[in-house]
């Protein structure tokens, strides 16, 4: 088939921008051993670029895996025993480690964990692969190509200085607290990394607690239409405009939901179903909920307390129970840690539901 002078054009140029933009992700990277104190959050910027929070250290890192291609849309994982694999691999007990956080690669499918050696705040951060055919590795930390953004003002309460972070056009979100009176934090900070300014203080009206709040770490969130959809412990569910994070500005969320009190968020991801956009929100006392984002843009926002639930409807997904880490592997289907128990973990795949 004959190409006209502009589609040949066009093709030219697409070939020579994808190396280019490739190349812009980790030009300034640096090449050595990301001297993480703590591995926490996680989460992907493109071209399988890892972006990983240490709390302890007061830092954010994007380290480049080279894991930058595969065939996710085929990806299956399910591994029994995960815990005592994962620990196999580092050398250790599954008593021994704990899984501080799940991410999916979304240019391989390949699955990647955030794991603490040891017990308490000196414990050996590690980061574990899993290829999807039960094999467990450890990510090598020595001699790659990373970059640093170290938080000006993280909070004196580490393991809250950084609890949740998300790539977004162009941009890393970091949810935490700072050391800011009001300590509620959201950073949004340009990448590739060339610094982390103080970030934006986030008010918010806590239904059930019935008063405003600044000082409560946001635990989980994710980004629909520009929005940032925020969860709390106990569980108010805040909409926060991305373009209103400008630093040291103070913001005021909007609580769209109450989930339901003495329950904690732990993961939530937006996916679409049905010609429809959804919440999917792992808690540790509720399950997991799936939530519809109808009308979750123009919400008025809950300002009154109230007892039980109000705002946002949704369904809590009976088959899924023990959820403690999720994330998205596809259009269609989802990797679940669970947990029931004191059992053993298993990592699974699931269909969105």
């Amino acid at each position: 088939m004959r190409k006209t002078m502009l589609g040949i054009a066009i093709a030219a140029l697409a070939a020579m921008a994808a190396p280019a933009a490739a190349q812009e992700l980790t030009a300034g990277m640096q090449k050595g051993d990301p001297d993480l104190k703590s591995a926490g959050p996680l989460a992907f910027a493109p071209q399988g670029i890892l972006l990983a929070g240490d709390g302890q250290g007061g830092a954010v890192f994007a380290i480049a895996t080279g894991d930058a291609e595969g065939k996710p849309e085929e990806a299956r994982h399910q591994i029994p025993g995960l815990d005592e694999k994962v620990a196999a691999a580092l050398g250790t007990t599954a008593a021994d480690i704990l899984i501080a956080d799940m991410a999916v690669n979304p240019a391989s499918g390949k699955v990647y964990l955030s794991v603490a050696r040891g017990k308490g705040p000196g414990a050996a951060p590690a980061i574990v692969v899993l290829d999807g055919t039960s094999k467990v590795s450890e990510l090598k930390l020595k001699d790659v190509s990373f970059s640093k953004a170290a938080l000006p003002n993280p909070s004196s309460k580490r393991a809250e200085a950084i609890t949740d972070l998300a790539y977004v056009d162009g941009r890393v979100i970091v949810a935490g607290l700072s050391s800011e009176e009001f300590a509620s934090n959201l950073r949004s900070i340009p990448f590739p990394f060339k610094s982390a300014d103080p970030g934006a203080s986030i008010e918010i009206y806590h239904g059930a607690h019935g008063k405003f709040e600044t000082n409560s770490p946001i635990r989980t969130f994710a980004v629909h239409e520009s929005q940032i959809l925020a969860a709390y412990t106990c569980t108010p569910l805040v909409r926060i405009p991305v373009g209103d994070l400008k630093a040291g500005s103070k913001v005021k969320g909007t609580t769209i939901a109450e989930l339901g009190n003495r329950n904690r968020p732990l993961d939530m991801i937006v996916y679409q179903s049905g010609g429809k956009s959804w919440l999917l929100l792992a808690n540790n006392s509720r399950g997991v909920m799936k939530i519809s984002t109808d009308g979750i843009d123009r919400a008025q926002g809950i300002t009154e307390k109230i007892s039980g639930v109000a705002g946002q409807k949704y369904e809590t997904i009976a088959a899924l129970k023990g959820v403690t880490e999720l994330d998205r592997l596809n259009k269609s289907h989802a990797v679940v840690i669970v947990r029931e128990g004191a059992g053993p973990m298993t990592l699974a795949t699931i269909p969105l539901p």
